[in-house]
């Protein structure tokens, strides 16, 4: 697991990462002399400079602040509670890396908004939740140790998994229970942390709303654009020469940002990360930096994670690989999420090799849209929806039997060390009489055909399945089916 911090980079004015170039990380003294001091504010005050400052959530889905606001202060009022406001810093999208980037270097701007919303909705706690990799636990440690919060604080680790940063499932974990999302759609804002109403955002967003306290709408809607004011904090890593952690104003030009991380020409780019979409390198050309840019060339923002490819790189492998991973990051409590998401990584396998058409694919994609009691399926049925769009043409040599030529050499980001020991399954058709037990054991990895025979791809067994597919070996009544080496 990666726990090196990338470098920080700004095209423009800094905000979020001003006095890094001079202080390295900003201790109190330092964070007061970069951005000076900042007043508690009334619900009303907060709420009108996050409507006027158009905030939305850093944490990928950008959803207004201020309804989220809203929402809290009107559920206070109609049940009489206090409620708890919870900084949302797992960061579980491996690709990302802009909440660590706060955590280890400007801890006290993510404070200083938490502090503004328990000061003006009279919150009873604030909780602050970090992965278990501990990436940037210490430096916000240190920082509560230099300041007094309006109310008692605490920090929670929590399981550095991609679901993690669900907001369903971080109300979970807090409250003792399981760390997954809820089995049905619940709103923190009405019942979330010891059954509260719950303020629950990222971490950048909270450190926005620190910066902008300070600004006032006029100052910060400065940079930016009409729509979206102000900066965004963009993760560029994969083939860049160059990764880094990346501030610019909303409507910069995407090329400034790639020729800034030395982005070499390639197949394509990963935009928002594993539950985002794929572009092309032109398109990329006429692309702004801004939800509404992105979306008007068939991106998007999401938690601002640029990851691109070389052209030495087989981008369907890639997202073949990440699918799987997808699949294994399931909660496992949905049966749309637990048995879809295999079958949707089962058919990306099938297409890349050549073995199945694309409309395995989107039939598979679309078996999983919209059922989760999460967004997980929908996020992933997306990212591999948009590859097999962006890379039609090399889809078309992958079919043929042709292959695109080029490796895959894991440039996504996925956690975790590469497999040492890839295996796959093999069947001896002289020997198997087509009793099905393997299919039984693993049905995640192997399903039989219309004649009743075993089906699965050609490709290695996941690690997560490769315990089922051993099993499904030694219970095959005719020795027909082995694992070997991939």
């Amino acid at each position: 697991m990666r726990t090196t911090v990338p470098p920080v980079a700004c095209v423009g004015e800094p905000r979020l990462t001003a006095g890094f170039a001079e202080f390295g990380r900003l201790d109190l003294r330092a964070h007061e002399m970069v951005h000076g001091a900042i007043s508690p504010m009334e619900p009303s005050h907060l709420l009108s400079l996050a409507e006027g400052i158009q905030l939305k959530g850093k944490g990928g889905a950008g959803f207004p602040f201020a309804r989220k606001l809203r929402a809290v202060l009107e559920s206070c009022e109609r049940q009489d509670l206090p409620p708890v406001v919870v900084v949302n810093a797992t960061e579980g999208e491996p690709a990302s890396w802009k909440d660590k980037v706060l955590l280890t270097r400007a801890p006290h701007l993510i404070l200083d908004g938490a502090a503004l919303a328990a000061y003006a909705l009279d919150a009873e706690e604030i909780v602050l939740c970090v992965a278990d990799d501990l990436v940037g636990r210490d430096s916000l440690m240190e920082a509560l140790d230099e300041r007094r919060m309006p109310v008692p604080t605490s920090v929670v680790t929590v399981p550095h998994r991609f679901i993690s940063g669900e907001g369903g499932a971080l109300v979970n974990g807090i409250n003792g229970l399981p760390h997954i999302p809820p089995g049905t759609k619940k709103r923190s804002s009405d019942s979330g942390v010891n059954g509260l109403p719950t303020l629950l955002s990222n971490a950048e967003t909270y450190a926005q709303m620190g910066v902008a306290a300070r600004l006032g709408p006029y100052e910060y809607a400065a940079l930016g654009t009409d729509d979206e004011p102000g900066t965004v904090l963009l993760s560029v890593t994969g083939a860049a020469k160059r990764h880094a952690v990346v501030e610019c104003a909303a409507g910069t030009p995407l090329r400034e940002i790639l020729e800034l991380c030395e982005v070499p020409d390639g197949p394509g780019i990963l935009m928002g990360g594993y539950h985002g979409k794929w572009i092309t390198m032109a398109a990329a050309d006429q692309a702004e930096v801004s939800r509404k840019g992105l979306a008007a060339i068939g991106g998007t923002l999401g938690a601002g994670i640029i990851v691109p490819l070389a052209n030495d790189t087989c981008p369907l492998g890639e997202a073949a690989q990440v699918v799987r991973y997808l699949a294994g990051e399931s909660a496992g409590q949905c049966g749309p999420c637990k048995r879809g998401l295999p079958d949707l990584a089962r058919a990306v396998d099938l297409a890349v090799s050549g073995s199945a058409p694309v409309e395995v694919v989107r039939a598979a994609a679309g078996d999983v849209k919209g059922r989760g009691a999460c967004s997980h399926p929908d996020g992933t049925s997306r990212f591999a929806l948009s590859a097999m769009e962006v890379f039609a043409e090399d889809l078309t040599k992958h079919t043929t039997g042709e292959g695109c030529g080029r490796r895959v050499k894991g440039m996504l980001g996925l956690p975790g060390a590469p497999d040492p020991d890839p295996q796959k399954l093999v069947l001896d058709w002289s020997r198997c009489d087509g009793h099905g037990l393997c299919a039984h054991v693993v049905p995640d990895f192997i399903r039989l055909d219309q004649n009743g025979y075993p089906a699965f791809p050609p490709t290695p067994v996941p690690t997560w399945l490769r315990e089922g597919a051993t099993k499904a070996v030694k219970v095959c009544p005719a020795l027909a089916l082995r694992l070997t080496k991939a």
